[in-house]
């Protein structure tokens, strides 16, 4: 084991961080052009490094597309120099004044992003303690940006464990699917059925969402083809429901009002589709990321049901 870890030490110390700089700017920005400018040196400079880089790994890093795309190699290494960020950030000596904020990114569901997120984030924004990019996709694909390094962190319904992270349980995000009074009484007039299902028009967040497929398979065993609309913010997903453009899926907090108030109508009602979600982050135990776990998880047991 020993000899491993000697073995890791020295390649890491044969490294030149610029080329680390290069390698993530590159792939974060999606552009040499754009790399240069962030790094503030020329793109023949940031071409250097790079190559520099792959010369001493001995392996390609990034694929010369468009937009650069990292290898598997390539992500292990921008996670690593991430990770170094993060550590070097917590122990910054000068005084907070002349320190440039720390920056990470992190993956939710956009329904957690509309509703419990932002007073999760509050604490270290009030005042600011850092500089957040939190990036939207479906609960079931968030866990592989962190797996790549893309991320320091994820809310994801997956409870797979993932090496170098820790996992926590949120709670339960419940679902209800609804649709306005009038394109209930115009496709389901008769209820929910597979017949209807198969063709009013859904909406769903993005095409990769089984959500909704996923409903329809617990309430009617029916796993059949059905016309969708696709609205990649959980807001637009809201607004075009009770606009009547569409039926779906929207989380009890996002409903609830409306459903009261009768301008939603419960296409299902008692019933319900419970999606349990999980906190992976890195474990790499900083103060700003026990502030953010610990922020997360409090601010989700009082927004989720229990886990």
């Amino acid at each position: 084991m020993n000899d491993i870890h000697h073995s890791f030490k020295k390649l890491m110390s044969a490294i030149d961080y610029r080329g680390l700089a290069a390698l993530d700017a590159v792939v974060g920005s999606g552009s040499f052009e754009r790399a240069a400018v962030q790094l503030s040196i020329s793109q023949p400079a940031v071409s250097h490094r790079l190559r520099a880089l792959e010369e001493a790994v001995g392996a390609l890093l990034v694929v010369r597309s468009q937009p650069p795309r990292a290898t598997e190699r390539g992500l292990r290494l921008i996670a690593h120099y991430r990770q170094v960020q993060l550590l070097e950030s917590a122990l910054e000596t000068a005084p907070a004044a002349a320190r440039a904020l720390p920056q990470f990114a992190i993956a939710v569901n956009a329904d957690s992003a509309a509703t419990w997120l932002p007073e999760a984030l509050a604490p270290l924004l009030t005042p600011t303690s850092c500089l957040i990019d939190v990036r939207i996709a479906d609960q079931d694909h968030t866990l592989r940006q962190l797996r790549e390094g893309r991320v320091v962190a994820c809310v994801t319904s997956s409870a797979e464990a993932v090496a170098g992270t820790v996992m926590t349980p949120l709670g339960v995000m419940r679902y209800h699917c609804v649709a306005a009074p009038a394109f209930a009484a115009r496709w389901f007039a008769d209820g929910l059925s597979a017949e209807a299902a198969a063709r009013a028009p859904a909406l769903v967040f993005d095409q990769h969402d089984a959500l909704h497929r996923n409903y329809l398979r617990q309430q009617l065993g029916w796993d059949g083809a059905f016309p969708q609309h696709a609205f990649g913010t959980s807001e637009g997903v809201v607004r075009m429901i009770e606009a009547g453009h569409a039926y779906g899926m929207l989380p009890a907090q996002q409903a609830g009002a409306a459903l009261a108030a009768g301008t939603l109508l419960d296409l299902t009602p008692g019933a319900h589709f419970d999606v349990a979600l999980a906190w992976h982050c890195w474990n790499v135990q900083t103060a700003l990321t026990r502030a953010l776990s610990d922020s997360v998880v409090a601010t989700a047991a009082r927004w989720l049901l229990p886990p």
